[in-house]
């Protein structure tokens, strides 16, 4: 099966929308609307692409663009294969080289069609923040913990994993009541870890698979989001399959409770090369390491104690 490889970029404003153009008369789906980018040429790289494809499109030059996901879609025409990047700094006036119309969307609510179907589980993707913090209540006690909650939320935190093994389900009933409340006033999502009963569990947006639980899936569980912990590029694969909205891999660094199991930034990189959904970067990370976890392809990362 041939594969066409394209590079794809997905400029990104600092309040969040993105930009969508229309595809020009004389191409497959004219008038539809897609993240803008074009073919990889022989011996060309995707990010050499992505410039060349943009300038000549748009008449603006990419200045910062990293690798995010990958995915692969079999068109009546043609099957592709899109690399997607995350574009946050340019130089330029956008402006159709091909007479070619854009519009800046919001991806709560987009407001143009049809769009190309190959760019649909973007738009999913394009939800998912770059941190998500997974809970410690049993070490920090559910008040000094819905403090340090509250310092993250106003520094951008929307995720957190609610995920407390040593606590019983009483407990872990009043921490979801609490911290999804505090969550949900800034539009957060609190996702409940699979080690937990969720029919016992109130106030929870979505479920956390731990590995073993995404495994042994053979459907997505109900929930607005769905994530789960990996290990394997094969984990990932099977999470892609599911239509879960992110993952998270590693650690990446030695933790305290895994002192001796880190995989080290390179091993990561090589872990998450070409994903097809998000992925965050785990273990003995902070918020400071969002940029270095997105240069080598993660959505960004998650945290525990450094919360």
């Amino acid at each position: 099966m041939k594969v066409t490889h394209v590079a794809a970029a997905v400029f990104l404003r600092p309040d969040g929308a993105f930009l969508l153009a229309q595809r020009p008369d004389g191409k497959p789906y004219p008038g539809y609307w897609e993240f803008p980018g074009g073919k990889v040429e022989p011996g060309e790289s995707a990010h050499d692409c992505l410039v060349r494809e943009i300038r000549e499109e748009l008449d603006v030059e990419v200045l910062d663009a990293t690798p995010w996901i990958v995915r692969v879609h079999a068109y009546t025409h043609a099957t592709v294969r899109l690399n997607f990047f995350r574009v946050t700094r340019w130089q330029g006036e956008f402006r159709g080289m091909e007479g070619q119309a854009h519009v800046w969307q919001d991806v709560r609510r987009p407001s143009v069609s049809p769009m190309l179907p190959a760019n649909t589980p973007v738009f999913r993707a394009l939800a998912v923040p770059d941190r998500m913090a997974i809970s410690n209540v049993a070490a920090l006690g559910l008040r000094e913990y819905s403090l340090r909650l509250e310092r993250a939320l106003q520094s951008g935190l929307r995720w957190l994993v609610l995920r407390e093994p040593d606590l019983p389900d009483v407990d872990v009933a009043e921490a979801a009541r609490e911290l999804g409340a505090k969550l949900h006033a800034v539009g957060g999502t609190l996702l409940l870890s699979s080690r937990h009963d969720a029919t016992r569990i109130p106030d929870i947006d979505g479920i956390h698979l731990t590995s073993r639980d995404l495994m042994a899936s053979s459907a997505r569980p109900e929930g607005a989001r769905v994530t789960a912990s990996c290990h394997t590029r094969e984990d990932i694969a099977h999470a892609d399959a599911l239509g879960l909205d992110a993952v998270v891999a590693g650690p990446v660094l030695a933790t305290a409770s895994h002192p001796g199991a880190s995989l080290g930034w390179e091993a990561f990189a090589d872990l998450v090369r070409d994903p097809p959904l998000p992925v965050f970067a785990l273990g003995g990370l902070a918020a400071g390491d969002v940029a270095q976890a997105q240069a080598l392809g993660a959505q960004g990362v998650a945290y525990q104690r450094s919360l």
